[in-house]
Formats: C-alpha cells, sequence, structure tokens
C-alpha cells in the first residue's frame, strides 16, 4: 500500500470512529437517570399544584365557570401517577427503604413524607368525589385545594434538595444504574408505554380545558 493510500485508510477509520462516537453519545445524552427520572416526575406534579391553586381561586371568583371534569382529571392524574406510580412504587418501595437503613439527616424526613403521602391520597379521594357532583359551597374544596398544593411544594422540594441527593449519595453508579433500568421498567409494565409523556400529554389538556398558560401566569410589575 502506497502513502496515499495508507492516509485514505487511515481517515476512513478516524471517520467511522466519529461517526460511532457520535451515535453512542446520543445514546447516552438520551438516557435518563434514576434521580432525573424521579425530579421530572415532580415536575408533572407540580404543574397539578399551579391547576388546583388556579382553581381555588376560581371557585371563589366565580364557581360556576370552573370545569369541574378538568378538577377531576387532575386529581385522577395526581392517583395513577403521582401516588399509585411515583410515590408507592418508587419512592416507598425503594427511596425510603434505602435511607433508612443509611441514616443521616434524610431518615428524619421520611416519617413526615409518609404521614403527607398518606394525608395526600386522603385528598384526592375527597377531590374526585367533590368534581363528580354538582358543587354547593365551593369553599372546602377551594381551601383544600390549597392546602394540598401547598403541602406537596414543600414536600416535592424536601425530597429534591434532601432526600433524592441522598440516596444518590447512598448508592455505586452500579447501583444508580440499575435502578434507572428499573424504574423504566416498571414504567412501561403499569402504563403499557412512556408514562411520563402521557401523563405530560394528560396535564397539558387539562392546562388548555382551563385556559391555563405559563405567559398567564407571568407576575404583574411590582407597585
Amino acid at each position: 500500500m502506497n502513502t496515499d493510500d495508507t492516509r485514505r485508510a487511515l481517515l476512513t477509520l478516524v471517520g467511522a470512529g466519529a461517526v460511532l462516537s457520535a451515535c453512542g453519545g446520543t445514546k447516552e445524552s438520551d438516557e435518563v437517570s434514576a434521580t432525573e427520572d424521579l425530579m421530572r416526575e415532580h415536575g408533572v406534579i407540580r404543574r397539578v399544584l399551579v391547576v388546583y391553586r388556579c382553581t381555588a381561586l376560581q371557585l371563589r371568583t366565580s364557581p360556576g365557570s370552573v370545569p369541574l371534569e378538568a378538577v377531576r382529571d387532575a386529581a385522577q392524574l395526581m392517583r395513577s401517577f403521582g401516588e399509585d406510580y411515583h410515590e408507592k412504587q418508587l419512592e416507598e418501595a425503594h427511596l425510603f427503604p434505602a435511607l433508612r437503613k443509611a441514616g443521616g439527616p434524610a431518615s428524619a424526613e421520611l416519617d413526615t413524607l409518609l404521614a403527607q403521602h398518606q394525608r395526600g391520597r386522603e385528598i384526592t379521594a375527597f377531590v374526585l368525589a367533590a368534581a363528580q357532583k354538582k358543587l354547593g359551597d365551593a369553599e372546602p374544596l377551594a381551601r383544600t385545594l390549597e392546602a394540598f398544593a401547598l403541602m406537596y411544594e414543600s414536600h416535592a422540594a424536601r425530597e429534591d434538595t434532601i432526600v433524592f441527593p441522598a440516596w444518590k449519595k447512598a448508592l455505586s453508579a452500579k447501583q444508580l444504574d440499575e435502578m434507572g433500568e428499573l424504574f423504566e421498567e416498571l414504567e412501561h409494565k403499569t402504563f403499557g408505554r412512556d408514562g411520563f409523556d402521557d401523563a405530560v400529554a394528560k396535564i397539558e389538556a387539562i392546562e388548555q380545558a382551563i385556559s391555563l398558560t405559563n405567559a398567564s401566569l407571568t407576575a404583574p410589575p411590582p407597585p
């Protein structure tokens, strides 16, 4: 092989290696870690909380204009995605036991977090029942939605800043990878598809039903 042929062969190998590296990099960048998975699920739940807060305000100012089917759908999403899946199958089955075993500041949060999970389920049952019938006095529902939103805003923030980092630190890189794979398996087994994408589509439909957009929530200028 002459010099030109050798140079061309080397360039071909280098180019092929670059393509394979790029493809591998794309695949890795598409993967979602276990902690990222948990936090983006919190993003869906936080959007439910915004719906609850806006609905509570509307219940007080114009209760007859509130689309109760949207409230019902939001509560149903909170139950199926937030409670039955995120809380029960991921946090309570895998995170919390590991943190109790590890000890430390994060483990001190667990009793309160579990109590809030249970209270949230009681509230979701109340909201689902209230949304099935014609509203009389709207204040109890408005007050309950606000209380739930405040509780879960604090709840999710403490998990994001205390519980999830401690759980990540308690596991090896291999264990975290295994958790990510397990979470993906549980998601597909539970929903039969990508549960996160499905939940995002559902919350978007709920937001549209109550004419809620991100732009509409932009704060007014200070006085």
